[in-house]
């Protein structure tokens, strides 16, 4: 149940007995002890309709672009997840547009999944792009701990591209209390529901930074003198972000066949990924992504070797061309080679002409289709991946069906 604080927004998270103990978002510094205290007698909630495509909103679902205010329905946040007999198995292609994830780690409509990253890596650029050459009818950003410089990045680059008409976004900077980061992901995911259950259109919500998310839960739960569990976070640190995650649903078209995916950033603290973070987080997602930044190169790439993601079956050579599961294992095994003979010439023993040709290969197949800022379709990373096979390998060292190699392999 929400309530205001001699004004304040604030939340009910304990009742016993006569005591309640409220959750006050903005802090409560200026509170006095004889403060009015008025219940709402409704949980905090959004106004949703087509009015939010195109704003920036705080973790109020307030406007801060100096827009008017929204008019809509009124929905509560933080509703239950989708029942799982109204789910569909997720089956349909989410193109993002980097080749580094549609070619060996494709997405599917309905998955959630995290982006592993140090919080040194550009992973902010990363989620941008894939606002931007996602194939989705809706964008929603929640961005919890932003930086200015952050926010202005990502208000500028939708502005100049031309493609706020899609996009919602909502944001709480390192200037607002911490606490309102707990807003963002429920503001975000009721935003999303309206357009997928409402309007049956496909939406992409990007999350970043959850783990800021949960530093927010820890200062809750330390407040509220809690024991606290692994790396001091909560006990219910797994049910909190599980009931996020789980709002990732792909509907059958019986009921219009909308759908939400989550991409959620997790930056790691010194790579560490037995942190309690990360670590509940792989258990709830399906899969990861990894950034790593390749020196042979120097740019950052989508790891290969460390990325998964557990659909991608569902959608590679079915919602792709024939030949992607084909590619993806071919080019992943080369790459793994070259791994292997980069580490004999690192221990001084000699390389074979096929080692060299794998180094060869290893190094434009980071820059041309693993790097970040590689923009492509699907179409489009898969005649690149034939044309670097046919540079560097005979058919036969690629270990790929006659009759692909016979359709795709390049002609001299």
């Amino acid at each position: 149940m929400a309530a205001t604080v001699n004004g304040k927004l604030a939340q009910v998270v304990k009742i016993i007995g006569d005591e309640v103990t409220l959750q006050v978002f903005q802090g409560t510094e200026g509170i006095p002890t004889n403060a009015e205290v008025v219940f709402l007698g409704k949980a905090p909630s959004l106004k949703v309709s087509d009015q939010l495509a195109g704003r920036f909103f705080n973790a109020y679902g307030e406007p801060i672009d100096g827009g008017p205010a929204i008019e809509g329905k009124e929905v509560e946040i933080g509703g239950p997840s989708v029942n799982p007999v109204r789910r569909k198995q997720p089956s349909e292609l989410i193109a993002t547009g980097i080749a580094g994830i549609d070619l060996n780690n494709t997405l599917v409509s309905g998955q959630k999944i995290p982006f592993f990253a140090d919080p040194d890596q550009p992973y902010n650029q990363v989620m941008a792009n894939v606002a931007l050459r996602a194939e989705a009818d809706k964008i929603i950003l929640g961005g919890m701990g932003l930086t200015n410089d952050d926010y202005l990045y990502f208000k500028n680059v939708f502005s100049n591209a031309g493609v706020l008409d899609h996009i919602v976004s909502f944001v709480n900077t390192t200037e607002n209390p911490p606490v309102e980061r707990l807003l963002i992901p429920d503001m975000a995911l009721t935003a999303a529901e309206y357009f997928a259950v409402e309007k049956h259109e496909k939406v992409l919500v990007l999350l970043t930074d959850m783990t800021l998310y949960a530093d927010a839960l820890a200062i809750v739960s330390n407040r509220m003198d809690q024991i606290p569990s692994k790396d001091s976070m909560p006990g219910s640190l797994y049910s909190d972000l599980a009931k996020i995650y789980e709002k990732a649903v792909q509907f059958p078209e019986s009921i219009g066949g909308g759908s939400i995916t989550i991409i959620a950033v997790t930056t790691l603290s010194g790579g560490d990924i037995t942190h309690a973070i990360p670590d509940n987080t792989g258990y709830i997602t399906e899969g990861q992504l990894y950034l790593r930044r390749d020196s042979e190169i120097g740019k950052v790439i989508v790891d290969p070797f460390r990325s998964l993601s557990r659909l991608k079956q569902l959608v590679a050579g079915k919602k792709t061309r024939e030949d992607h599961p084909q590619v993806m294992n071919a080019a992943v095994r080369l790459y793994a080679d070259a791994a292997n003979a980069k580490t004999k010439k690192e221990n001084g023993f000699d390389l074979t002409d096929y080692d060299n040709r794998c180094l060869d290969f290893a190094r434009d197949y980071s820059r041309e289709i693993l790097a970040i800022d590689v923009n492509i379709n699907t179409v489009q990373m898969l005649d690149v991946a034939w044309t670097l096979f046919g540079k560097y390998f005979k058919p036969e060292e690629v270990n790929i069906k006659a009759a692909l190699v016979e359709k795709y392999w390049p002609k001299a």
